[in-house]
This record gives C-alpha cells, structure tokens and sequence, in this order.
C-alpha cells in the first residue's frame, strides 16, 4: 500500500503540528511554574504568533488565521473534552 505525495504531506503537517503543540505546552507549563498567570501568557503567545503571521504571510492571511481561530471558539472546539493534542 503506498502513500500519495498529498498523503506524505498531510502526516508531515500533522508530525509538525504535534511537535508544535509539544514545544508551546512546555512554554505554558515554564510559564505557570514562573507565576505568570493564565491569561497573561495567552495574551503573549496570540501577540507573538500574530506578529510572526503578519511578517511571513501578510495581513490577510493573518485576519484569515484569527477568523478561523473565532469560529472553533464559538463551535466549542477549545472545550477540554473537545481537545485533540
């Protein structure tokens, strides 16, 4: 059985995403031990990914990025029990 080329690339992304969520879940959990609160380190990781969309891919992509992230906010996909890490 082999793997198309978009099938490679959908498990890259994937493999990248899960070392992604790994490296920002230490950064959280530096940040906690560190005493800054919750919603302070949000705040600094949304400004710091924001600002990086914005350099590498414009404007648009990044209001793209923040329209997609709003409606998993409203569709509940950041729920605990709707999580996926």
């Amino acid at each position: 059985m082999g793997h198309t080329a978009s099938d490679i690339d959908a498990l890259v992304r994937e493999e990248k995403r899960l070392t992604a969520v790994e490296s920002h879940s230490e950064a959280w959990a530096e940040g906690l031990s560190a005493g800054i609160e919750p919603d302070i380190i949000a705040e600094a990781a949304l400004e710091t990914a924001f600002c990086e969309m914005l350099r590498a891919n414009g404007e648009t992509a990044a209001l793209a990025l923040l329209d997609r992230m709003r409606e998993k906010v409203i569709a509940g996909a950041f729920e605990p029990d709707q999580i996926r890490h």
